[in-house]
């Protein structure tokens, strides 16, 4: 038997090709969408990941530090140390900046630890060049993509810090990149005032100062200790709000990136409809081109199943190589994008079948036409 398949597409195969590639780059703008959110949903629990931490201590009645402002004191390490099952505490403070260099300008989030606390806050393993910070003042550790050197200064405030420091894949759960400064010089920048602020709040009778604010405090478990009963505890004890490092990554997941994701969710859901209804129109297309053929096919004796197998048999060879060069498209330019793109083969594949299903039942609309196709328009044409 013929492949009648085969034969068409190898008639026209330039034409083919160059279709099954215009398919292609749509879908792989769907394959990219696809490694957005990935990205977002990786982005949103790198910090927290990084951070060596079991417990995170809130202000009282908010869903701090990320998706709420929280302001608690720093001294409340302390008392939170002495805590049935805590090992060790440590505050922590985040603030976002706009920076600027020879580069560009860029969005980062500067993360304010205790260079000698207990509790790690970069993740060493993503340190690549330089150290982290061994200074209480004027040091600060940043992403590579930032583009700062080693030695280079950066002024932040009325203060030049040092880069001692280079991390790669370090940022915060909306994709900023992280720089990392000591505590002290982070409440000085967060919570500190210009002196025209001071001078002006004295005026009004208002002391100024740093208060010694911090916006979240971190802790270890001891070994033995289940952190959701040392979080209700604390609660209990502080007044505060405790999130384990599994609700806060869920709260990022459910609270912080939510309506991102379903934004970009089902701007991908649209593009699978436009992808699908393309391809029905191609192959619809397609089989009104070659109609008097079709009529020839059928007045020869040759039956509707076979002809139908031809078309179905293009249509899966089309979503096949509109896949395949989808696929190279996204890989090509996933990189471009200024935020990650995470791309995954399992991904992928779930696409392809959707695709495929997909192509076949868009392949009804040739068939139909198939069917009803009359052999006499063979000879009348």
């Amino acid at each position: 038997m013929i492949n009648l398949a085969y034969k068409d597409i190898k008639h026209s195969l330039s034409k083919f090709l160059i279709t099954a590639m215009s398919v292609g780059v749509l879908l792989g703008i769907v394959i990219v969408m696809i490694g957005v959110y990935r990205g977002m949903i990786f982005d949103a629990k790198v910090l927290v990941n990084d951070v060596k931490a079991d417990v995170w201590i809130v202000q009282q009645d908010t869903l701090g530090p990320f998706a709420e402002t929280s302001k608690i004191h720093e001294d409340l390490k302390d008392q939170i140390s002495y805590q049935n099952g805590i090992e060790y505490a440590e505050a922590i403070t985040f603030q976002t900046f706009q920076l600027e260099n020879k580069y560009g300008d860029f969005k980062v989030m500067l993360v304010g630890y205790d260079p000698f606390g207990k509790i790690d806050v970069i993740n060493r393993t993503k340190l690549i060049e330089g150290r982290t910070l061994q200074k209480q003042h004027y040091e600060i550790v940043v992403s590579q993509k930032t583009h700062y050197k080693l030695g280079e200064k950066i002024k932040l405030g009325r203060d030049y810090f040092t880069v001692v420091g280079i991390t790669q894949d370090t940022v915060s759960n909306g994709g900023d990149y992280l720089i990392f400064t000591s505590l002290k010089d982070a409440q000085i920048l967060q919570f500190t005032y210009s002196n025209e602020r001071i001078r002006s709040d004295e005026a009004r009778g208002i002391s100024g100062g740093n208060p010694h604010l911090v916006n979240a405090i971190i802790a270890k478990v001891k070994d033995g200790f289940k952190p959701e009963k040392v979080a209700r505890e604390i609660e209990q004890t502080t007044h505060k709000k405790v999130f384990t490092k599994d609700e806060e990554l869920i709260l990022l997941l459910q609270k912080v990136i939510k309506k991102s994701s379903k934004q970009i969710g089902l701007f991908t859901t649209i593009l699978i409809i436009v992808s699908v209804v393309i391809i029905a129109l191609i192959i619809y297309t397609m089989t009104l081109e070659k109609i008097k053929e079709i009529s020839i096919m059928k007045l020869i004796g040759i039956p509707n199943s076979t002809i139908s197998k031809m078309i179905i048999q293009e249509t899966v060879v089309l979503g096949f190589l509109a896949f395949i060069s989808g696929n190279i498209f996204a890989y090509l330019i996933s990189d471009k994008f200024p935020k990650r793109i995470v791309l995954l083969k399992a991904d992928a594949f779930e696409l392809f079948l959707v695709i495929l299903i997909f192509s076949i039942f868009a392949s009804l609309f040739g068939i139909y036409k198939v069917i009803k196709t009359d052999p006499a328009e063979a000879i009348g044409g």
